[in-house]
C-alpha cells in the first residue's frame, strides 16, 4: 500500500503535469481542491489499514482505494439524505463531514479499524461507515441487502409527509453497492420493487449508486454486462459516470441527484471505478490479475488523475498538492498511533449491550410505572364480546392503527380482501389507502419496507402471508434488521412488527408452504423477539405488548400466527371454549400463561396448537386416569418464559413439553436446555413433529403430533417408563 502513495508523489514531483488532460467539465477550482483532500486522507486511511493489521493492532483492510471519485456524492448529498453506503466509501464519509464540523470522521474511521470501544459507529463491533449526524446509516453489508431498506426509507420519506407527520422535503435516499452484488437476488428484489413502486406513480426518490470495478472478490463482472444491466431496469433512470474523471463523476453525479430530488423518482448511477489492491487483506490479486491490467488500473487511479487534471487546469500547483498530501499523511499517521491505545470492548455484557440494554431498561420502568401513566395500549377498555384467534387479531390491529398515527399495515393481500384468512378485513375502509396497502409478493421487499419506515420513525405492521415464505426474508431480519442496534451502538433503531401466518394442522392442505412447522430460523437471531398467540385474549395482549416493545424499545417484534385456530370456536365439541374475551390485558414479556394452577401432578409445557392439544389431553387425564396436569402457554418463544418454566417444574416435578414443531431446532431442546441448567433432578418428556416437511392431504397426521401422544407421553412419564419422544 506505500508503494501506491510514493508513487503519486514520485509522479507529482518529476512528471509534466500537461500530459494529464484536464477535464472537459471542470469544476470550481476550491471544490476541487477540497475533493482531494478528502481523497488523499481516505488513501492514506487505507495505508494505516494495512499497516495497523501487520502490526497486529488492525482487523479490516477492505479499502476504498480506486473508488475515491465517491468523494462527490459526500459533497452533493446533505445530512438530511439517509444514507447506505458501501464499504469503500470513506472519500464520501469524509467530504459529507465538511457539512458538520463537530464530526472528526477521519478520527471515526480511525479507530474503526481497530475496533475501538471508542468508535462512534459501531462502537468496536464492526468496521462501518456511520455517524447520526451525517445521515449515514451504519450497515455491514457485503451483498447489497441493505437496498430493500433503502426501497422503504425513499418511500417513508413521502409517505411521512403524505400522513401530516412531517412536512414535505426534497430529501432522498442513497445506496450505494458494488458491482458484483447487483446480481444477488437481493438487489434485484430491490430495484425491481422500485420500478414497481414508480410504475404505479408512486413516489420512490432513492438514488442507487453502483461502483463498478469489475471484480468481485476474484471474479471478473463480464464486459459490458453491468451497464447493460443497469440500462433494462424498468422506471429507474440510468447515469454513467468515469470514476477515473472526478469532475465529470461530480457533474453527472449532480444530474442524478437533482432528477431524484425533482420527481421523486428512482436513478441509479454507475460510476466505473478501479480497484487498485487486493479485494482485502488475505487476497493476493496478483494471482489472478495481470501485470499489464495492474498498471492499466494504476493509469486510471481516481487521485493521481484528479491531482494532475488540478495541475493540469492551473487549478492548483505541485507544491500545494504535495502539501495536501503530506498534511494528509501526517494527520492519518498520528492518528494510527493514537488508536493503537484505544479501549477495546471487554466483556461479554459490553459486547452485547445494544442488544439487552433497552430492553431490560424497558421491563424496569413498565414495572415502575404507575397505571395512569401507562401508554395507551395499557388503558383498553375490557370487552365481554367473545371473539376468534383472528377476530382478536384484527381488533389488536385495529387499535394500534387508531392510537398510533405512525403505524402502517402492509403486505400482500392485506387491503381490499383483508388477507388470504380476511384477518385485516375492514381495516382498508377505517384507515384509508396510505395507512392500509397491498404489497408486491416479495418477502424480502416486504421487510426491507418495513426497516425503512421503522429507520425514518414510522411504526411498520408488516405481515408474511406464510411462514415458509420468512426464510425468503431472513437475511433481511438477520442481517438488517436484528444487527441494526448492535452494528449502530444502539443510536438506530428497527420499531417494528413482523405477523407470519403459519405452523400446521390445517388439514394437510396446501402442504409444505402452508403448513410449516419449524421456528428455527427465529429462535436463532440475537435479539429478535417472538410470540405464538392461541386465542383471541392471547393475540390482543401480545400485539399491544409488541407495539409497546416497538415503540418504547425498539425492538423488532415477530408474531407467529397458528393458521388452524385462526377461526376455531370450540376447545371440545360444541362447547365454544376456545372463544375468549378481551380483558384489556398487555403481555409481560417472558411470562407464559397458566391454566389449571391448582393441578399438581405435572406441568404440559406449550404453546400454538399444542395449546389446544395439551387442554384437550388434561381434560383425558384427569377424567380416565385421575391425572391433574396444570398447562403452561409460552406465549414467548423468544426470550422464553424461563422463570415460568423453572417455577412450575419445580412445582410439580414433571415436564412433558408438547412441542409442535419439528424435533430439531425448535422450543423444546432449549427448554431441555433450560431444565438441564437448572440443575434439579425432574422427570422429564416431550413429543414433538417429525423431523420431515409436511405432505398433502391425510399423510400430514403421520408427522404432526396429536392428542392421544400427549395423553400416552404424560401416562409414561407419571409411571416413569421409557418414552420414545424423550
Amino acid at each position: 500500500m506505500q508503494w501506491l502513495v510514493e508513487r503519486l508523489r514520485r509522479d507529482l514531483e518529476s512528471a509534466d503535469p500537461a500530459r494529464k488532460h484536464a477535464s472537459t467539465r471542470p469544476i470550481d477550482p476550491k471544490l476541487g481542491l477540497e475533493f482531494l483532500e478528502s481523497m488523499l486522507l481516505a488513501r492514506h486511511l487505507d495505508r494505516a489499514a494495512h499497516e495497523l493489521r501487520a502490526s497486529g493492532h488492525g482487523h479490516y483492510t477492505i479499502c476504498g482505494a480506486g473508488h475515491e471519485s465517491n468523494v462527490v456524492l459526500g459533497r452533493l448529498t446533505t445530512p438530511n439524505d439517509p444514507s447506505l453506503i458501501h464499504y469503500r466509501s470513506a472519500a464520501l464519509m469524509i467530504e459529507r463531514a465538511r457539512q458538520v464540523p463537530e464530526v472528526d470522521a477521519v478520527r471515526d474511521i480511525a479507530l474503526s479499524l481497530v475496533a475501538s470501544r471508542d468508535e462512534p459507529a459501531s462502537g468496536g463491533r464492526h468496521k462501518v461507515f456511520g455517524n447520526k449526524k451525517l445521515g449515514i446509516i451504519p450497515q455491514t453489508s457485503t451483498i447489497a441487502s441493505h437496498l430493500p431498506r433503502a426501497v422503504g426509507l425513499g418511500f417513508a420519506l413521502e409517505r411521512r409527509a403524505q400522513l401530516g407527520l412531517t412536512p414535505k422535503t426534497r430529501a432522498i435516499a442513497l445506496a450505494s453497492f458494488g458491482d458484483a452484488s447487483i446480481n444477488h437476488s437481493t438487489a434485484l428484489g430491490a430495484l425491481n420493487a422500485a420500478g414497481w413502486a414508480t410504475h404505479q406513480s408512486l413516489p420512490m426518490p432513492v438514488l442507487f449508486v453502483c461502483e463498478d470495478n469489475g471484480l468481485g472478490i476474484s471474479v471478473r463482472s463480464p464486459a459490458g454486462w453491468v451497464k447493460e444491466r443497469i440500462r433494462t431496469l424498468p422506471q429507474i433512470r440510468p447515469f454513467f459516470a468515469r470514476g477515473s474523471d472526478v469532475s465529470d463523476t461530480y457533474h453527472v453525479a449532480a444530474e442524478a441527484v437533482e432528477y431524484c430530488r425533482a420527481t421523486r423518482r428512482p436513478a441509479i448511477l454507475h460510476i466505473e471505478c478501479v480497484r487498485l489492491l487486493g479485494h482485502a487483506g488475505s487476497d493476493v490479486d496478483t494471482t489472478y490479475r495481470t501485470k499489464s491490467e495492474l498498471d492499466q488500473a494504476f493509469e486510471l487511479d481516481p487521485v493521481y488523475c484528479h491531482a494532475f487534471a488540478l495541475l493540469a487546469q492551473g487549478h492548483a500547483t505541485r507544491e500545494q498538492v504535495l502539501a495536501l498530501d503530506a498534511r494528509a499523511s501526517e494527520r492519518v499517521d498520528a492518528l494510527r498511533e493514537r488508536v493503537k491505545l484505544s479501549p477495546r470492548l471487554e466483556s461479554r455484557e459490553a459486547v452485547m449491550a445494544p442488544l439487552t440494554a433497552p430492553l431490560a431498561a424497558h421491563l424496569r420502568e413498565a414495572e415502575a410505572r404507575p397505571a395512569e401513566a401507562r401508554p395507551a395500549e395499557r388503558t383498553t377498555q375490557a370487552s365481554t364480546e367473545k371473539l376468534t384467534l383472528a377476530q382478536g387479531i384484527n381488533r389488536a390491529l385495529a387499535e394500534i392503527l387508531e392510537r398510533r398515527p405512525q403505524a402502517l399495515l402492509f403486505g400482500e393481500d392485506v387491503a381490499k380482501k383483508g388477507g388470504v384468512y380476511g384477518i385485516s378485513k375492514g381495516l382498508l375502509d377505517r384507515f384509508g389507502p396510505l395507512r392500509v396497502f397491498n404489497t408486491l409478493l416479495d418477502e424480502q421487499t416486504i421487510v426491507g419496507l418495513a426497516l425503512g419506515s421503522a429507520t425514518l420513525g414510522l411504526l411498520p405492521v408488516a405481515e408474511i402471508q406464510y411462514l415458509a415464505y420468512v426464510h425468503n426474508a431472513e437475511d433481511q431480519l438477520r442481517g438488517e434488521a436484528a444487527t441494526f442496534r448492535f452494528f449502530s451502538n444502539g443510536d438506530y433503531e428497527n420499531p417494528m412488527l413482523v405477523r407470519v401466518a403459519g405452523l400446521a394442522y390445517q388439514k394437510g392442505f396446501g402442504g409444505h408452504f402452508h403448513n410449516d412447522n419449524s421456528l428455527g430460523v427465529l429462535r436463532d437471531i440475537p435479539g429478535l423477539v417472538v410470540a405464538v398467540p392461541a386465542r383471541a385474549d392471547d393475540a390482543l395482549a401480545l400485539l399491544r405488548a409488541g407495539a409497546e416493545l416497538a415503540v418504547e424499545a425498539g425492538r423488532v417484534v415477530v408474531l407467529v400466527e397458528p393458521i388452524a385456530l385462526y377461526h376455531r370456536r370450540d376447545l371440545l365439541t360444541g362447547d365454544a371454549a376456545w372463544l375468549a374475551t378481551d380483558a384489556g390485558e398487555v403481555a409481560t414479556l417472558g411470562r407464559g400463561r397458566l391454566y389449571h394452577e391448582e393441578a399438581r401432578d405435572l406441568v404440559i409445557v406449550t404453546y400454538g396448537n399444542g395449546v389446544a392439544f395439551s387442554l384437550a389431553a388434561a381434560r383425558v387425564l384427569a377424567d380416565q386416569h385421575r391425572i391433574f396436569a396444570r398447562v403452561l402457554d409460552l406465549r414467548w418463544i423468544c426470550p422464553l418464559p424461563a422463570t415460568d418454566i423453572l417455577a412450575h417444574a419445580r412445582a410439580t416435578g414433571r415436564v412433558l413439553v408438547v412441542d409442535e414443531c419439528r424435533q430439531s431446532g425448535n422450543p423444546s431442546e432449549a427448554i431441555a436446555a433450560l431444565l438441564l441448567d437448572g440443575g434439579r433432578a425432574l422427570a422429564f418428556r416431550r413429543v414433538t413433529g417429525a423431523d420431515s416437511f409436511i405432505p398433502l392431504g391425510e399423510a400430514a397426521d403421520r408427522v404432526l403430533l396429536n392428542e392421544q401422544e400427549i395423553v400416552e407421553a404424560a401416562l409414561s412419564l407419571m409411571s416413569g417408563a421409557e418414552s420414545p419422544g424423550a
